[in-house]
């Protein structure tokens, strides 16, 4: 079961594109974290960077998709 046709193959692109917006988002809230510790931005860099973290997470999916798609 090598190949495109294998349940191991759409096995781990589920958890690739899980792992890629889990880890964007949570890189976004760390640095938003840090952020509003060094600036007091009472949440709105939190906020903004797991915005941020969220858009990034879905493109790069959305791109990795499209690259398996071929």
């Amino acid at each position: 079961m090598a190949g495109k046709d294998g349940i191991f193959y759409y096995f781990t692109l589920i958890t690739q594109l899980g792992l890629t917006v889990i880890i964007t988002i949570l890189v976004g809230l760390g640095i938003g974290l840090l952020l509003d510790k060094f600036f007091g931005g009472r949440g709105v860099f939190t906020t903004l960077f797991i915005i941020i973290g969220v858009i990034a997470g879905f493109m790069n999916a959305y791109k990795d998709i499209m690259r398996g798609e071929r």
